[in-house]
C-alpha cells in the first residue's frame, strides 16, 4: 500500500510559512532518492562480492560467522540483490532489514574488533540508520510495492 505525504505536525510552524508548498510535494521525492541512492550504493558496494561470491570466505570467518561458504555468498547476494530490491522498491522491508543486519556487523567489525571507535564505524552507523528507516517505514508510492499494492 502506498503511503501518503505526510503533512507537517499541527503543533510545528514554520518559520516561513510559504516554505510548506515547497516541501509538501517534495517530500515523497526526497523519500525516494534516499532509497534509491541507498540501494544504487549497496549495489555497487556488492558487486565486486557477487562476481566473487566466495572471496569474503576468511572475513566472515574471522569475524566469527561458520561456515564462511554459506555467509561469503550470503553477504554478496545481500549487497548486490538486495541493492537492487531496495532501489526499485520491491520487498522493500526485508531487504532493508537484511541490509540493515549486514551494517550492524560492520559497525561491530570496525568500533570492537578492528578497535577504531566511533570514527572507523561512522559510516556504517550512517548506513545502518538509513536502513532502519525503510525496514519500518517500507517504500512509498514510487515503488514496485506501491504499485503490485502489497508490501510485507
Amino acid at each position: 500500500m502506498s503511503q501518503s505525504v505526510s503533512q507537517p505536525h499541527p503543533s510545528r510552524r514554520l518559520l516561513i510559512p510559504a516554505l510548506g508548498n515547497v516541501y509538501a510535494p517534495l517530500h515523497e521525492l526526497a523519500e525516494t532518492v534516499l532509497r534509491v541512492v541507498a540501494g544504487l550504493a549497496l549495489v555497487v558496494h556488492g558487486a565486486g562480492k557477487i562476481s566473487e561470491p566466495f572471496g569474503s570466505v576468511e572475513m566472515v570467518e574471522g569475524l566469527g560467522f561458520y561456515p564462511g561458504v554459506f555467509w561469503s555468498p550470503l553477504l554478496a547476494a545481500t549487497e548486490f540483490f538486495g541493492g537492487m530490491l531496495i532501489a526499485v522498491g520491491l520487498l522493500t522491508r526485508p531487504a532493508a532489514f537484511a541490509a540493515m543486519i549486514v551494517l550492524l556487523v560492520t559497525v561491530w567489525f570496525h568500533w570492537i574488533t578492528l578497535g577504531q571507535g566511533y570514527m572507523g564505524a561512522e559510516k556504517s552507523i550512517l548506513w545502518a540508520a538509513i536502513f532502519f528507516f525503510f525496514a519500518i517505514r517500507g517504500a512509498n508510492g514510487h515503488s514496485v510495492d506501491a504499485r503490485l499494492g502489497r508490501e510485507v
